[in-house]
């Protein structure tokens, strides 16, 4: 597959977004079809497999990727997250987001980083991270801090490059300052535009942008009209039976030009996101084999500039009913 940099870090152009395998996400899923989407990603190129500590319980999802990877770690970029899976005993603090909850605990104390690296090393059974991230910036700690007590996990050969997931530009700055960021990870799709402070700013420090929700949930697809009992998506406004289907109707346009084009809706949202930045990366996440093949092979798709224009003017008038996540 195609690659691209993240800092000095080079992945594949569209990697795997691991969260989906555990169960809760889109509704129930065994471990044996989990397993087998991982190998479907890794034997088809997206050897950049992306979890956090706190996908899943007790670091399920982890534990998962962990057992995907052996014996044959050295193919593969793991990246994973920290901040959110706290110790029972430890304070934490409010993060809003975008849910019907309001609200994600956060605790990035420079103090818990450590402990949060070793328990994430044992649950993927490897000696090294990759790619680590801070998962949500802690509202009490100033970043730079927290990215300090990454850069020592760097300099003790347990993490290979840091990353930030869901910052600003301003923190993006800060934590760079004190130690190179290799990516940072936000939210960015055809329904959520990234922030051009954020993007500007990591233009300009040479640091690589991982899109998480490329497909915005499953949304972009095409296909998603209604949602099972169990999956986590019934917590995010913009799929409430109402607003989901005003937002499928106004959507039309973009499922209609993928049409024309011969290719899916999927795989038109993740050739245009990959477009708008040659350091741009996409994790999309699926259970089924076929749609993960589909989806990698949008790494191989160029769109003509007048379809580029096309997209943007249908997106222009696509105003997403519900809201965002962050």
């Amino acid at each position: 597959m195609t690659t691209r940099d993240l800092g000095s870090l080079q992945v594949p152009a569209i990697g795997f977004g691991a969260m989906v395998l555990s169960p809760g996400v889109y509704g129930d899923i065994d471990d044996t079809r989990a397993e087998a989407a991982l190998k479907t990603a890794l034997d088809a190129g997206a050897t950049h497999i992306d979890t956090s500590d706190a996908y899943g319980v007790d670091g399920h999802n982890e534990r998962l990727v962990g057992r995907a990877i052996k014996g044959r770690r050295d193919e593969v970029v793991v990246a994973t997250k920290f901040g959110l899976a706290i110790p029972e005993e430890e304070p934490s603090r409010s993060h809003p987001v975008g849910y019907a909850f309001n609200e994600l605990r956060v605790n990035a104390e420079p103090r818990l980083v450590r402990r949060y690296a070793e328990r994430s090393l044992r649950n993927l059974g490897t000696d090294v991270i990759d790619l680590y991230y801070v998962h949500y910036p802690d509202p009490g700690v100033p970043i730079e801090d927290t990215a300090g007590a990454m850069a020592e996990l760097v300099r003790d050969g347990l993490v290979r490059h840091i990353g930030l997931s869901n910052v600003t530009a301003a923190q993006l700055r800060a934590a760079h300052a004190v130690h190179p960021v290799a990516a940072v990870q936000n939210e960015w799709s055809m329904w959520r535009p990234v922030d051009a402070e954020l993007l500007a700013a990591a233009r300009e420090l040479g640091v690589g942008l991982v899109a998480w929700s490329p497909l915005g949930n499953g949304f972009l697809t095409g296909t998603v009209r209604s949602l099972p009992d169990g999956d986590f998506r019934h917590n995010a406004p913009r799929f409430s039976a109402e607003n989901l289907s005003s937002n499928n109707d106004r959507y039309a346009p973009i499922r209609d030009l993928a049409t024309r084009l011969g290719i899916s809706p999927a795989q038109l949202a993740l050739a245009w996101l990959l477009h708008q930045d040659e350091h741009v990366v996409a994790i999309p996440g699926s259970r089924t084999p076929a749609h993960i093949e589909e989806n990698l092979a949008a790494a191989d798709l160029t769109l003509h500039p007048d379809t580029l224009a096309r997209i943007d003017e249908a997106l222009a008038k696509f105003e997403v009913t519900g809201g965002t996540l962050l």
